[in-house]
């Protein structure tokens, strides 16, 4: 007999999957802060920390297709929505306690993401010692674009990645600056939870994360995978 719910579930969120026809159905999301020195720099840290994570929700995903402009709505409450692009890694067998050295074996494939933040709202937790929900799990504040499987997306780890606002140069790294790489950040994460097929990993943002508004559009890019275009409306 099949189940009854007292309302319809909601459908899986799921990201599509360059060269196939499957999709990639979305487990949690998990995100790694302050990654890069510079970025730690910036916001007023220093050294190699070690690693800590925050969470958003499956569907705080924005999908875009390759090749589209997805839109996002400028959400509420805030005065200063900042961006923070991000190479994403989409884990496809899951695992505790995965060994830095076998990390890569977990790894499906890699995305272009951007980890969207209401910073006025993150800053005033920050001040209060509260947890950063407010400022980083909204609605649509983590757009997404396809997910290119591991053997097709040349050396994603130490590619180059970068955002552009309107035409403009906003962030410009390599992901081999990051300080925590993926697999020391996909050891330390499962050593706290037990990943599962479908979880993601949002690697962390290198310096230059700035406001933006209503109108503008946002192009995101890590060499050798496709563009995340958005546009805030």
């Amino acid at each position: 007999m099949a189940s009854e719910f007292v309302f319809a579930p909601p459908a899986t969120v799921s990201i599509p999957v360059v060269g196939q026809p499957a999709r990639f159905p979305v487990h949690r999301i998990y995100c790694v802060g302050r990654n890069y020195e510079d970025h730690a720099k910036e916001m007023g840290f220093t050294g190699r920390e070690p690693p800590f994570f925050f969470m958003k929700p499956a569907d705080a995903l924005v999908v875009v297709d390759a090749g589209q402009t997805g839109t996002m709505a400028y959400p509420t409450l805030t005065k200063n929505l900042h961006h923070e692009i991000e190479l994403v890694v989409a884990i496809g067998t899951g695992g505790k306690n995965i060994a830095a050295a076998d990390a890569h074996k977990h790894i499906y494939g890699y995305a272009v993401g951007l980890d969207m933040t209401r910073r006025d709202l993150q800053n005033d937790m920050k001040k209060q010692g509260r947890p950063w929900d407010i400022g980083k799990g909204f609605e649509q504040s983590a757009p997404i674009g396809p997910i290119v499987p591991v053997a097709e997306a040349g050396d994603a780890e130490n590619a180059e990645i970068s955002l552009q606002v309107n035409g403009t140069d906003r962030q410009r790294s390599t992901v081999s600056k990051l300080i925590w790489n993926v697999a020391e950040t996909i050891e330390h994460l499962s050593a706290a939870w037990e990943l599962q097929p479908g979880d993601l990993i949002y690697s962390g943002t290198p310096e230059g994360v700035a406001a933006v508004v209503a109108g503008d559009t946002l192009v995101g890019e890590v060499a050798g995978l496709p563009k995340l275009a958005v546009k805030i409306v």
